[in-house]
C-alpha cells in the first residue's frame, strides 16, 4: 500500500513538473516567435510590458482571461465550447510517453525519467494526434460560420493527408529500433543518432509535422487573407487561448519527436539529460519559427500535391530501402 501511494506521489510530480514547463515555454516561445519575427521583418517586436518585452505573456494571459467568452447564438454551444479543449489536451497528452532521460536513483528505488513508458508509446503519439483534428474539425462546424467551417474541413483533410507520411517515415526507425516504446528508440541509438542513417525519414517527418501542427507555410486551415482566422474565427477569449496554446505545444511535442526518434532524445554531453532535451526542443522550435518567417503560404493544391504525390510515395520507397539493407 505504501509503495502504490509513494509511485501515485512521484506520477504526480511527474505530470506536475511536465505541465509546468509545457506551459511556461509555450507562453514564451510566443514572445520568442514576435521578437525574431519582428527582426526578419526589420521592426521591433513586443517591447513594453517588461525588459525586452519578456513580461508580454503575462499580459497576454491576462487580457484573455478577462476577455468575454462570445458564444455565436446560432451555434451548437456544447461542441463550441468543448472544442478548444480537445485541441489543447491531446497536444499535452502526447507528452506522456516522451523520455526526458535515463532511470534515476530515488529513495533506493529506479525511477524512470517518463510519464509513462508504454511498449506502444509511438502508436499512443499518432493517437492523440488523431484525436486533435476532432477539435478542430467541430470548431469549425459548430460555430456555425462558413469560414469558420472551410477552416475546419481544410484542417482535416490537411492532418489526414500528412498524418499518413508522418507514420511511414517512421516506419523505417521502428525497424531500426525494433520496438514501439519511445524509450527504447531512444536507447537503441546509444552508437548514433538515426538521422544520420534515416536523413530522408527526417526531412519527411519535419516537413510533416510542420504540416500537422498547421505552421506557415502550412497554415491553410487559418489563412487569414482567405477565411478571417479559419476554424477558430468565432472564438474569444481563453478558448481562443486554449487553441494558441495547442498549436504551441505542438511545436513542442514534434519538437520532442524529432530529438527522441532521430536526434538521439536526451542523450549528449557534459549537460544533464533532460536539458539537452529541452535544447532539441528549442532548435526544432526556432527552425519554425525562422521557416515561418521565411517562407510564403503554399496554394491548397500544391499543399495536397505535395502530400500525396511526393512525401507518401517517398517514404514508402525509403521503407522498402531500409528493409533491403536490414536484411543484407
Amino acid at each position: 500500500m505504501i509503495t502504490w501511494i509513494a509511485g501515485l506521489i512521484v506520477l504526480l510530480i511527474k505530470m506536475a513538473l511536465v505541465l509546468g514547463v509545457l506551459l511556461f515555454l509555450a507562453a514564451y516561445l510566443v514572445w520568442a516567435e514576435r521578437k525574431l519575427l519582428g527582426r526578419l521583418q526589420v521592426r521591433l517586436g513586443p517591447n513594453r510590458a517588461g525588459i525586452f518585452g519578456l513580461l508580454q505573456p503575462i499580459a497576454d494571459s491576462i487580457k484573455m482571461l478577462c476577455k468575454e467568452d462570445i458564444v455565436p447564438e446560432a451555434a451548437d454551444k456544447i461542441i463550441f465550447l468543448l472544442a478548444p479543449a480537445v485541441v489543447a489536451t491531446t497536444a499535452l497528452l502526447m507528452f506522456a510517453v516522451v523520455p526526458f532521460g535515463p532511470e534515476i536513483t530515488l529513495m533506493g528505488k529506479q525511477v524512470p525519467l517518463v510519464i509513462s513508458d508504454i511498449n506502444v508509446g509511438l502508436l499512443f503519439v499518432f493517437a492523440m494526434a488523431s484525436l486533435g483534428v476532432y477539435g478542430m474539425a467541430l470548431g469549425g462546424w459548430a460555430s456555425n460560420s462558413k469560414f469558420a467551417l472551410l477552416g475546419g474541413i481544410r484542417g482535416a483533410a490537411q492532418m489526414i493527408s500528412y498524418e499518413l507520411a508522418l507514420g511511414l517515415s517512421l516506419v523505417p526507425v521502428v525497424m531500426l529500433a525494433q520496438s514501439f516504446s519511445l524509450v527504447d528508440i531512444v536507447n537503441a541509438q546509444a552508437d548514433y543518432p538515426f538521422i544520420i542513417v534515416q536523413p530522408i525519414a527526417f526531412v519527411i517527418f519535419v516537413i510533416s509535422s510542420m504540416a500537422e501542427s498547421k505552421r506557415i507555410p502550412f497554415d491553410l486551415p487559418e489563412a487569414e487573407n482567405e477565411l478571417g482566422a479559419g476554424f477558430h474565427t468565432e472564438y474569444s477569449g481563453m478558448r481562443f487561448g486554449l487553441f494558441f496554446i495547442g498549436e504551441y505545444v505542438h511545436m513542442q511535442v514534434f519538437g520532442a519527436l524529432i530529438a527522441v526518434f532521430f536526434l538521439g532524445g536526451w542523450r549528449g554531453p557534459f549537460l544533464p539529460p533532460p536539458v539537452w532535451l529541452l535544447i532539441k526542443i528549442i532548435i526544432a522550435a526556432l527552425v519554425m519559427i525562422w521557416i515561418r518567417g521565411t517562407l510564403p503560404r503554399l496554394r491548397y493544391d500544391q499543399l495536397m500535391e505535395m502530400g500525396w504525390k511526393i512525401l507518401i510515395p517517398a517514404s514508402l520507397i525509403n521503407i522498402i530501402i531500409t528493409g533491403a539493407v536490414i536484411l543484407i
